[in-house]
């Protein structure tokens, strides 16, 4: 696995791609990333990364202030760890920047999403509630009963019920990455990315999605909508094709009018 980067979220924007597209974009920056510890196969049992983002002037505890004495850095903001395949060309200390993604590439982000404080049965787990009426008091947006009787005598663990909502680990995969600004240490992904303002996102490589979009502007969602639209017609018009045949086969043969006059003088006669 290669390296990613340690990135703060700024915010959402919009962003016009060569193609002048507006494309919906979240900005990423990217501040002070460094290697600050290397976990090898001898001693560690695998292979990793520890890089470090930002620089801080708050009072460390003890054992952080001997871990950077002893690694010969400045403090950081946070750390996080990044599995890689080799340990080669790396040392502590190296600064590891937005040139190390390309624009076009495909990424995973991971962060923890944003925290909802404790909330109910209804809008954390999508109850539908109680009746308003009819016999129901004060209990309308309750989770009503949680267990059964004497036997088992107790609530089962992972039993839906109301709780904390939010603040939890999310990995969203296969986000394009559109402009990189490496004048500013920006990031711009298209599409959303779990966490708040503020916000430090793990950045990687995407698992599924390995290729590189050289040309952005060959990526039409206008051309995909059209098939997806034409397909559909064309079905529509398939079927209609066929309702006409079977009416046509189920229709019997009337005789003219001048036919069936003919055929009374005939008879007449």
């Amino acid at each position: 696995m290669k390296l990613g980067v340690i990135a703060q979220k700024i915010g959402m924007s919009r962003f016009f791609d060569s193609a002048g597209r507006n494309q919906p974009v979240t900005i990423l920056r990217v501040d002070n990333c460094k290697i600050v510890d290397i976990r090898s196969n001898e001693k560690n049992g695998y292979e990793a990364l520890r890089l470090s983002y930002g620089k801080t002037n708050k009072a460390l505890p003890k054992t952080i202030k001997g871990f950077l004495k002893k690694k010969s850095i400045s403090p950081f903001l946070i750390s996080r760890e990044f599995r890689v395949n080799s340990l080669e060309n790396f040392n502590i200390g190296d600064e590891v920047g937005v040139n190390h993604l390309v624009e076009g590439q495909y990424v995973d982000v991971r962060s923890n999403s944003i925290g909802k404080g404790f909330a109910g049965g209804m809008k954390r787990h999508n109850f539908s509630g109680n009746r308003a009426t009819h016999g129901v008091s004060i209990s309308h947006r309750s989770h009503g009963s949680t267990g059964q009787c004497q036997d088992p005598g107790k609530v089962f663990k992972g039993k839906k019920m109301a709780g904390r909502l939010g603040n939890s680990k999310v990995t969203i995969q296969n986000l394009l990455v559109l402009k990189i600004d490496k004048e500013n240490n920006m990031i711009l992904i298209r599409g959303a990315v779990p966490g708040h303002k503020g916000a430090f996102i793990k950045v990687t490589d995407s698992v599924k999605k390995r290729g590189i979009i050289k040309d952005l502007s060959k990526i039409n969602i206008d051309n995909v909508i059209a098939k997806n639209s034409k397909s559909s017609s064309n079905k529509k018009d398939s079927v209609d094709v066929d309702k006409t045949l079977k009416n046509d086969q189920g229709k019997e043969e009337k005789p003219s009018i001048s036919e069936s006059n003919d055929s009374k003088t005939v008879k007449e006669n």
